[in-house]
């Protein structure tokens, strides 16, 4: 298969259009068939343990196709939490024995891959990713989706292009591509996906554009053939269902959607820190690292039945393990409204706040899983708490649907801890069938993306291509095509001449008095003839006797590679490079034979770097 891919890429004149639509379509297939494997091994696990085992089942998204559904059981707390630390064991042993790079959220990896590793992720990691995700997730682990699918795709682009022996530039893009596809398939979202694969890259408001497209490409064909695993009825439908028609009937409105971006902040930090305050203490445990997603995942699974207890058995709060989409469904439903006044704002506060220690738990032990789904449930039921609550003091009129603050919640609490905010007000947007609430959606994703610039879920985001070294190389062609050897070259600086008649006995004595490295010969009028080195004068100092016979017009190079002022650094350091000298002379374009002065190689990598400074403070800023 991968052969005839090669001769079709090099055989025939595809195009770069053409070779990026056969590839991204590979990478669309596969991607779409692994979230089927995905989510079919995770639904299989969730039965055979949740759901035999401890007695629970938790609820789903409204578009969500259940495989396994068996006849409601008798709930067995303290069964459901051996049943999740087992589920860490398991998943932790897998990870560690085969490759400990799986561990904890997924789309970090694939970040770090594209940035530091040229595009390279292991075959092995995608295989024991999808296994130990479905594991970690069925057993009530509270961890997401996106991380694994991200990483199978990512995986599965990266070796595409290393068994077709592409660049890394390339393979770079199919990383991309892949981890678009798989999370625009599994989250029904293929827009989305391919922004999220341009945008999750970096932390400051940059996008990887030349990977927009081609995952776009593989997200479609992703997407497609993921529905075809889903019922009819279900085929291209939103994953939270479409009948969430809500509206914003006044540009006021975005006074207390303001307050909600206030709130989605402050709790995002809390978020962000917490988890990665987890995964430091869990390094400095005690405990063989095969072992800690099992304590992990234990003590959540402890803390998830605790507050159901805390509760009065109100099976609600458990969506504080596994996914948690159900209780999330509620929150968006109109039908949310069942329980009014404190009991409803408890529940919805409740789960947003502990599932924050739940994920923690889950993932910063190094359980395997990804950070989107619990930001989803943290951020939806927060919202939905921040409207009910907006609803009854706020002014008449001004909240008529606090369920819609649910919507913008999902939107704007994953936008600022994981600075996407493009791409995560498109993905909630087509995970909930409806654009009416995209005013308030991007007012307050953007507000939660300024206001939370210093911390991030992703630690291996870059702030901007500038920064990434997959852009070193790039970027120096840039920052040097914008700087002019006029501007750089020293105009005052004091050469010494060598008239093309002097001895090689008087260009010996005069060296000995210089620190000066080249010398332009010029002839009795002035005009410049030649050049040479003071390593080109060391070959003839073997030979006394000819110092009085040779002369600068036999030591010279008379072929002169010169610049002029008009041109750009880059082009100077092209000949740099191609001469392998420190200097080069730069003369008048209007007239040839004017030495202007010279150009050192230390002037232009020093005007490089002062020009590199000057963005960064600008962008700092």
């Amino acid at each position: 298969m991968l052969s005839l891919v090669k001769r079709l890429i090099r055989g025939f004149e595809l195009g770069v259009s053409g070779k990026w639509f056969l590839l991204s379509g590979l990478i669309g297939v596969v991607a779409g068939l692994g979230a089927i494997a995905f989510h079919l091994l995770t639904q299989a696990v969730l039965y055979l343990s949740l759901g035999l085992i401890a007695g629970y089942s938790p609820g789903d998204a409204a578009g969500e196709h259940v495989l396994f559904r068996g006849e409601p059981a008798e709930l067995r707390p303290w069964l459901l939490v051996a049943v999740v630390a087992c589920g860490g064991l398991v998943s932790g042993c897998i990870v560690y024995t085969f490759a400990p790079e799986a561990e904890g959220p997924g789309t970090d990896a694939a970040i770090d891959a594209f940035h530091n590793r040229r595009g390279h992720i292991s075959p092995r990691i995608p295989l024991v990713k999808t296994l130990a995700s479905a594991i970690t997730l069925g057993t009530g682990g509270s961890a997401g989706r996106e991380g694994p699918i991200a990483q199978i795709g990512a995986g599965f682009g990266s070796f595409l292009g290393q068994r077709l022996g592409l660049s890394a530039r390339d393979r770079r893009i199919m990383l991309a591509a892949g981890m678009g596809a798989g999370v625009g398939a599994i989250f029904r979202a293929p827009l989305a996906g391919a922004l999220f694969a341009g945008e999750i890259l970096y932390r400051d408001a940059d996008l990887e554009s030349e990977v927009v497209v081609p995952a776009a490409m593989a997200s479609i064909i992703a997407y497609s053939v993921y529905c075809l695993s889903l019922p009819a009825d279900k085929w291209f439908s939103p994953l939270f269902g479409s009948r969430l028609d809500y509206q914003v009937a006044s540009p006021l409105e975005l006074i207390p959607y303001t307050l909600l971006a206030l709130v989605l902040v402050g709790v995002g930090i809390l978020y962000i820190k917490t988890l990665q305050g987890t995964q430091g203490m869990f390094r400095r445990v005690p405990v063989p690292r095969h072992f800690r997603p099992m304590l992990g995942a234990g003590l959540a699974g402890l803390v998830g039945v605790g507050l159901y207890f805390a509760f009065d058995g109100d099976r609600r709060v458990l969506a504080v393990l596994s996914t948690g989409y159900g209780s999330l469904q509620e929150a968006l439903r109109p039908a949310a409204g069942d329980f009014p006044g404190g009991p409803g704002l408890k529940v919805l506060v409740a789960i947003a706040l502990v599932k924050i220690v739940t994920t923690s738990l889950t993932i910063g032990s190094g359980g395997s899983g990804g950070v989107f789904g619990p930001s989803m449930v943290i951020g939806g039921c927060l919202g939905a708490a921040v409207g009910r609550v907006l609803a009854d003091h706020a002014p008449a009129g001004l909240v008529t649907e606090p369920q819609s603050y649910a919507i913008v919640g999902m939107a704007g609490f994953f936008a600022g801890c994981a600075h996407a905010p493009f791409s995560t007000i498109i993905m909630v947007l087509e995970m909930t069938g409806t654009y009416n609430l995209l005013l308030p959606t991007m007012w307050v994703s953007l507000l939660c993306f300024l206001l939370c610039r210093r911390w991030t879920l992703y630690v291996n985001q870059v702030p901007t291509r500038l920064e990434s070294p997959a852009h070193r190389g790039d970027f120096l062609v840039d920052v040097l095509e914008g700087i002019k050897v006029g501007d750089v070259y020293h105009k005052h600086r004091k050469l010494l001449f060598i008239p093309e008649s002097m001895s090689l006995d008087g260009i010996v004595h005069t060296l000995a008095k210089t620190n000066q490295h080249y010398f332009p010969v010029v002839d009795a009028d002035g005009r410049l003839v030649g050049i040479f080195s003071s390593d080109d004068v060391r070959t003839w100092l073997y030979d006394q006797t000819i110092w009085q016979l040779a002369v600068a017009r036999d030591v010279m190079v008379s072929r002169i590679v010169s610049i002029s002022p008009d041109d750009d650094l880059n082009t100077a350091m092209q000949r740099f490079t191609m001469l392998e000298v420190d200097e080069l002379p730069v003369i008048d374009p209007a007239d040839p034979d004017r030495l202007l002065g010279m150009l050192r190689h230390a002037e232009t990598i020093a005007a490089y770097n002062r020009r590199l400074m000057e963005h960064k403070r600008a962008t700092e800023e």
